[in-house]
């Protein structure tokens, strides 16, 4: 591996024009298709082989054309103070506003409130239902703007109006300024690691590139592979983040090489072969973690996670070849590693201490990571005690643990769907936000009406029901509908026990009569869905950690070290959904994060952060614990090489998590509930995982273990492939250099 890389380092570092050229023809190549491909069509949000998407499918197949799976909106209106909602000019304006409705194009249905008996008890409430022939985020800008501007007539009369539903959820979009200020957190910070302007900006501009082409790709096949607006999201963000990490390494690796004295083709091709291999084999974990998601089943998951995988791959063929291909472009303006600080001590060293040269270089290296790893080899047992103790008491309230989908109750207090969400719980009860459809399938019964009957008896008499409408059959008689009203609002846990409830009813019925009873809508399928998120987590952790555990194994030749990993990660990974709980669930710091309610975890979460910060931690060990087996297998002791691993990648990893805290913590202050739980997620995971775990209780681990920590079975280490990514194969270049150009033929980078 290593050596195949050199030589592909070199390549494309004497050929430049020609790589730089391929990636530019396919940058523009994608941003063509991109720009020419038509736009994506309806892409519905589907959960196969559960009850509440049972029931949807079969909807669509006996009440064609209702759109069971379109977007809904609602208008909730509020009589002035001293009014009702009946009065004759009230119901005037509202008939107004529900003609006006009725007349979009998208539109299926606009019900009355004064015939649906939509009016609060004390008559101060109403409320409007529209139902589109969409899912409400595929619906077209104009819809929506019809619908936001639809009670602009009434507040104008005095009435207050709010408007909700999932009509107004908009595909996520990434956010322009948070890419801005991450980028510009993430320049700062590789000015400061790598030492000059164009060494920081080869790997945000190759960071670019290979997003660039990734998204692009993205949006071209989009129409041809069914792929939703939000299919991007992922690979633009884990994209632009293993894209800066690679060429950050890379990089980094090449001043290293100059300042040993390599020319500078010689140092490119080390860099790729070193450092490159490293990214071969981080890429592939990360590779492995998002295509992953195929695991759990849910389609918009699953190309989530391949497409967010392909952008990775592209990140990985770019730091290879486009990185080496620039630094050949930048030529003296990157210079070695330390060459400034050795410049200034050369200048302040006085001539009586110049015997002490030795000494004052060896001093000039010591940096704070070779520090920090003499300080942890000399007290492991602490610094383990304290970091797994640490995050252990952090990770205690996932033992309280949530999981739900937020709904509008938990969106900000000035947006409108959550004075609309306030304004239907104060004159309807909270269960009015979050109705279940029951979808009685009476196809087999005897007699469907009889069987219908009874499943409406049956749910009446249920505990936490507050209204069961009467059934509405389809034109064939064999399948009905009926809307049940919770007492609870739709994220509480009263809700999913009686959606259980109705559930163990049916089956009962069922027994009896024949007639399969359903519970779908929103509600029911967000409870669906993050019971399917749960049982998939322990399938898909076992999948992505066994595969990375078979991987390192095969790249660190141990089998301790492999295993560290793996706990390390699940240890850090505990701890940050430890912090999720206690901020977002229990509220702690709430204020200090502008979390404004409380509530269930979204369901994605774990299995999220399990998929995204295990692929950026076994970065982190990757980068970290290679450059200590390298210095390992090349004879240094164990404790020297975990020092030596310190002093040459610890700087990179840590700027390295410290960009991607920065690109993640911009998330925390989105006024969306869910953008803001991920954001701080991420963040605290990867901080975590790179300053808690990589840098203290993975050295610390290593030092304990010594030579055990790199033990493997002969047998084993005959059966694996040697994909030599320590660059043991390039010592016999360094020997056959010096046999044949012993002194001149290289050119040295001076200082």
């Amino acid at each position: 591996m290593a050596t195949f890389l050199y030589k592909l380092g070199r390549l494309a570092f004497r050929r430049r024009h020609f790589v730089a050229l391929i990636w530019v023809a396919l940058l523009t190549l994608a941003g063509v298709g991109a720009a020419s491909a038509p736009a994506p069509g309806t892409t519905s949000f589907s959960i196969p082989g559960t009850e509440a998407q049972k029931a949807f499918d079969l909807l669509e197949q006996r009440f064609p054309g209702a759109s069971a799976d379109g977007g809904t909106g609602r208008i909730v209106f509020k009589a002035p103070e001293g009014e009702k909602m009946t009065d004759a000019d009230n119901k005037a304006i509202v008939a107004k506003t529900t003609k006006e409705l009725s007349d979009g194009s998208e539109v299926v249905s606009v019900t009355d409130p004064f015939t649906t008996n939509a009016v609060s008890e004390d008559g101060t409430v109403a409320y409007t239902s529209v139902k589109y022939d969409a899912p409400g985020m595929e619906l077209a800008d104009t819809t929506r703007d019809a619908l936001e501007a639809a009670g602009d007539d009434a507040r104008a009369a005095g009435l207050t109006v709010d408007i909700g539903g999932d009509a107004l959820q908009a595909a996520a979009e990434p956010g322009a300024a948070g890419e801005i200020v991450g980028l510009a957190l993430a320049a700062v910070v590789l000015v400061i690691t790598l030492g000059s302007l164009v060494a920081a900006g080869l790997p945000l501009l190759t960071a670019i590139i290979g997003v660039g082409i990734g998204v692009s790709t993205i949006t071209a096949l989009a129409n041809a592979l069914d792929l939703g607006d939000t299919t991007s999201t992922l690979a633009l963000m884990i994209g632009l983040a293993v894209g800066i990490d690679y060429a950050l390494f890379i990089v980094s690796r090449y001043r290293g090489e100059l300042a040993d004295g390599r020319d500078r083709e010689e140092a490119a091709g080390r860099a790729t072969g070193t450092a490159g291999s490293a990214v071969v084999f981080a890429g592939l974990t990360v590779v492995i973690a998002l295509a992953g998601l195929a695991v759990v089943n849910v389609p918009m998951l699953t190309k989530m996670g391949l497409a967010a995988a392909g952008t990775v791959v592209v990140a990985v063929l770019i730091a290879l070849t486009m990185i080496p291909a620039l630094l050949g472009y930048a030529g003296r303006t990157i210079r070695p590693a330390g060459e400034k600080r050795k410049s200034r001590k050369k200048r302040s060293e006085k001539p009586e201490t110049a015997g002490n040269a030795g000494n004052a270089q060896v001093a000039a290296k010591a940096g704070l990571g070779t520090r920090w790893a003499h300080f942890v080899i000399r007290r492991p047992v602490a610094v383990l005690l304290l970091g797994v103790v640490g995050l252990g008491a952090i990770a205690v309230p996932v033992t309280q643990l949530e999981l739900g989908l937020p709904d509008e109750g938990s969106q900000p207090t000035s947006t409108t769907q959550r004075r609309a969400y306030d304004l239907l719980s104060d004159g309807f009860g909270p269960g009015f936000n979050g109705p279940l459809m029951i979808v009685v399938d009476a196809e087999k019964s005897e007699d469907p009406k009889a069987a219908v009957a009874t499943v409406t008896d049956g749910i009446k008499g249920l505990k936490d029901v507050v209204t069961v409408t009467p059934a509405a059959f389809n034109k064939a008689g064999d399948t009905a509908t009926i809307t049940v009203i919770p007492n609870s609002k739709p994220s509480s846990t009263q809700t999913e026990d009686l959606v259980h409830a109705i559930r163990d009813e049916g089956a009962g019925i069922k027994a009896d009569t024949g007639a399969e009873v359903l519970v779908t809508g929103t509600t029911a399928m967000n409870i669906d869905f993050s019971q399917k998120l749960n049982d998939a987590l322990i399938p898909y952790l076992g999948l992505v950690v066994g595969l990375a555990f078979l991987l390192l194994i095969v790249v660190f030749r141990s089998i301790l070290v492999p295993l560290k990993a793996a706990l390390g990660f699940l240890l850090s990974v505990l701890a940050a959904l430890g912090a999720v709980v206690a901020v977002f669930q229990w509220g702690w710091l709430g204020g200090l994060l502008g979390v404004e309610e409380t509530g269930p975890i979204m369901s994605m979460m774990p299995i999220f952060m399990v998929g995204v910060v295990f692929g950026l931690a076994m970065d982190y060990e990757v980068f970290l614990v290679t450059r200590m087996r390298e210095a390992y297998v090349h004879g240094e002791t164990p404790a020297q090489a975990i020092v030596t691993g310190f002093r040459h990648s610890s700087r990179v990893v840590a700027a390295a998590a410290v960009i991607m805290m920065a690109v993640f913590g911009g998330f925390i202050s989105s006024s969306e509930q869910m953008i803001k739980m991920i954001g701080f997620g991420l963040a605290i995971a990867v901080f975590f995982d790179a300053f808690v775990v990589r840098m203290a209780i993975v050295p610390a681990v290593l030092a304990l273990l010594g030579e055990k920590a790199w033990w493997l079975p002969k047998w084993l280490d005959r059966a694996l492939p040697n994909v030599d990514v320590e660059g043991e194969g390039l010592k016999a270049l360094d020997s056959r250099n010096s046999d044949s150009d012993p002194d001149n033929e290289r050119e040295l980078v001076r200082a």
